[in-house]
């Protein structure tokens, strides 16, 4: 069962919202103390945030930093924030996704498991572990790992999002626009150099690993996994 942290200090909306987690299936945690969210999120372990802007004491930029030299797991802010500067700021401190209040609670849910599939996919206790294959390269999005022969590489989650994608199509171009929409819900506010920055990461693993396999630049299209390395960024 997926485990899902509420920070939020309102506390009506913390306990409508820990009532729609449960009735939907998944455990619902809310946090304990906004002095420390880092103890709550350590006891918990869970598998998504869903994370206020507005807190006492730091506000949830703060904690998504924090969170993010921790974990990797989905953040989803919840706000009534709704300047575009704040849902950069999100993103930028590491975020998935920004809902703005009044949000209706359907919509929460379908993030909350859009997010939990695209992270974990259909992978639970007692199934077959989720992965990859291209090749000899195999991917375990659950570990974020990527192994080759006996060598593995860990990577981050849009490290893993964006390899993954290029290997399912395994000689066929992936567009920048779909690897955007995969690895950020609003890719509108993500600079253009940054998914080169990811994919120069990626390049860098498997050639740290030894494989052939490279991220290939299709200009003006896209990228391409192949066993040739092509143009670069």
């Amino acid at each position: 069962m997926y485990t899902i942290l509420i920070v939020e200090d309102d506390t009506k909306l913390s306990g409508l919202l820990h009532s729609y987690i449960r009735k939907y299936g998944f455990d619902a945690k809310e946090v304990e103390s906004f002095d420390d969210v880092m103890e709550s999120f350590k006891k918990t372990k869970p598998h998504l945030v869903l994370l206020d802007v507005n807190l006492p004491k730091y506000d949830g930029f703060y904690w998504c930093r924090q969170i993010r030299t921790y974990s990797l797991c989905p953040i989803l802010f919840i706000s009534a924030r709704e300047h575009q500067m704040d849902q950069v700021m999100a993103l930028e401190n590491g975020a998935d996704d920004y809902i703005t209040k009044p949000f209706h609670y359907e919509v929460v849910m379908a993030k909350i498991r859009s997010h939990l599939r695209r992270v974990y996919g259909e992978y639970s206790l007692g199934h077959e572990e989720k992965k990859t294959e291209a090749g000899t390269l195999v991917l375990y999005p659950e570990r974020l790992l990527v192994t080759y022969g006996k060598t593995g590489a860990e990577l981050t989650q849009k490290e893993a999002i964006l390899l993954e994608a290029l290997m399912a199509k395994e000689g066929r171009v992936v567009s920048r626009n779909q690897l955007l929409d995969l690895m950020w819900a609003d890719h509108h506010f993500i600079d253009d150099n940054t998914l080169n920055v990811y994919v120069s990461r990626v390049r860098k693993k498997l050639k740290e690993l030894g494989t052939q396999m490279a991220v290939e630049t299709i200009r003006g299209a896209g990228y391409r996994l192949s066993s040739e390395a092509g143009d670069s960024i």
